[in-house]
């Protein structure tokens, strides 16, 4: 099988690469006499030795595996296998854990999140089975799961169960073994669910935020309202502000909010659209009919203010971002395409606080909801609609974790892509290889079906394009580059001096 392109030279600092390795090849497209099957789920397992280091106890060691119906036996041998693994690797390399192990039909991915846990995680290697004069034959496509990749979605496991659940050790530590084990047997069952493994791309790798960017008065009424809110309700600590799962506002540090916004984004709201409240057509400015209808409600809180005996579901969370580790209480108000988020003090928690919150809310959001919209009504177009020869791009700032993509066209990793899914696996590629750039490089790939992969960091900022363009040079792509860039980032790729 042809291997995907090897990354070209890098640039030093301030210079620009004209050198083009030839003969370029990419991972050949699935014929239609072909069948592909994609990454699977093998197992996935939480062990810690130190919890069975005697013969014959080596079960103790195991506080969750997947699936249940492996037998006991299996289990252990699954572990000791990965014990011996990383035992041995530790000779050679003590100063740095292992991150994989490859092997043509599974790979084989291990994290330690903390000390003496292991999470790790077992692939199925994908294969594409070829029909050809009555023979078939069955190629596997070990180039399809990129470590990087999958070590990102093996780590943001961890971060989703910390988020509720606290850390591993705390959690040990606050209670007996039993009830730590069935706690995560009840996460971690229903996150492998939720765990998109076939469309997983660079985006895994930087877990990052998509942010909404305003006009100044319409950003200033968002930061008055979270003001307002915050002055009158003492026990509200932070406050977060989405639209369209766009984020508009936080007051979190931006590790803790990249992963309340992958679960917001990803599980909470998608599974609340359905009940959103009906509220007619979107209130375009203040003189709107509908401004005076009521439209929000709790998502998580009391879903039904009118019917509500209790103040239903409202999840403690853990945020480990500022000097020390806090613990809040998340409610989640809904009001037509904006998401307000608030994080409040771990105290008792009333109807009458959230009916009065509720009171406080609806109006003015459907308010700034409006100017909004208004707004964003007249930007540019949205990438599904741009033209398919259109250059795509992906943005992502290392500093405020923000990212923008064009080449995604939501952000539910459902496999809705405008490019080749080789582009992704190259911008993977260069993105691992990112280190030897230094403060600032560039890099470029031409790949067999006229593609043109380009990778630019600067300053903590990565930037990656796709040119799907025929018969151009390499100047001909340096120069729509920096056409992309001088249009997309404004001067931002300013290089040290």
């Amino acid at each position: 099988m042809a291997e995907r392109p090897r990354i070209l030279q890098a640039t030093t600092p301030g210079t620009f690469s004209r050198s083009l390795l030839s003969n370029i090849t990419s991972t050949p497209n699935v014929s239609a006499m072909s069948t592909k099957n994609e990454v699977e789920l093998k197992n996935f397992f939480i062990f810690n030795s130190s919890l069975g280091p005697k013969e014959g106890e080596e079960i103790k060691k195991i506080v969750y595996y997947f699936p249940p119906t492996d037998s006991n036996d299996q289990q252990i041998k699954n572990v000791g296998l990965v014990e011996g693994i990383i035992q041995f690797t530790e000779t050679f390399k003590p100063s740095s854990e292992v991150s994989s192990l490859h092997t043509l039909k599974q790979r084989q991915l291990y994290y330690q999140p903390e000390k003496d846990f292991w999470i790790v995680m077992t692939l199925i290697v994908p294969t594409v089975k070829k029909n050809k004069d009555s023979t078939s034959t069955i190629e596997y496509l070990e180039d399809d799961i990129q470590d990087n990749v999958y070590s990102a979605v093996l780590q943001q496991a961890y971060l989703m169960y910390r988020l509720f659940w606290d850390t591993f050790h705390n959690a040990f530590k606050k209670d007996d073994i039993n009830v730590f084990k069935t706690r995560l047997d009840v996460f971690y069952s229903a996150y492998i669910k939720t765990m998109k493994l076939a469309h997983s791309d660079i985006l895994n790798i930087f877990s990052g935020i998509q942010y909404l960017p305003l006009d100044m008065q319409s950003f200033l009424k968002v930061q008055t309202f979270i003001n307002e809110l915050e002055c009158n309700y003492n026990d509200i600590v932070h406050s977060a502000f989405l639209y369209n799962d766009h984020l508009i506002w936080s007051g979190i540090e931006p590790s803790d909010m990249k992963i309340a916004y992958q679960y917001l984004i990803g599980t909470l709201l998608p599974a609340n659209m359905e009940t959103e409240l009906q509220g007619g057509s979107m209130p375009r400015n203040s003189g709107s009919p509908f401004a005076a209808l009521h439209h929000g409600r709790f998502i998580t809180g009391p879903t039904n203010l009118k019917t509500a005996k209790t103040v239903g579901k409202v999840p403690k969370i853990y945020l480990f971002g500022g000097k020390t580790p806090c613990t809040y209480r998340l409610a989640v108000y809904r009001a037509l395409s904006a998401s307000v988020c608030l994080f409040i003090k771990d105290v008792e928690l009333s109807l009458g606080f959230f009916k009065e919150l509720d009171e406080f809310m609806s109006s003015k959001i459907t308010s700034i909801v409006s100017d909004i919209a208004e707004y964003c009504s007249k930007q540019v177009l949205t990438p599904s609609s741009l033209p398919e020869s259109t250059p795509r791009f992906i943005y992502f700032n290392k500093l405020n974790l923000a990212y923008k993509s064009t080449v995604h066209l939501d952000n539910k990793q459902s496999g809705n892509i405008v490019c080749a899914r080789d582009s992704l696996k190259i911008i993977a590629d260069i993105n691992k290889k990112k280190g030897i750039f230094g403060h600032s490089g560039e890099v470029i790939v031409k790949t067999m079906n006229d593609y043109w992969v380009v990778g630019k960091t600067s300053n903590s900022r990565e930037f990656y394009i796709a040119i799907n363009q025929k018969n151009a040079s390499l100047i001909d792509i340096s120069d729509e580059v920096k056409k992309i860039c001088d249009t997309e980032l404004k001067g931002i790729f300013f290089h040290p001096i």
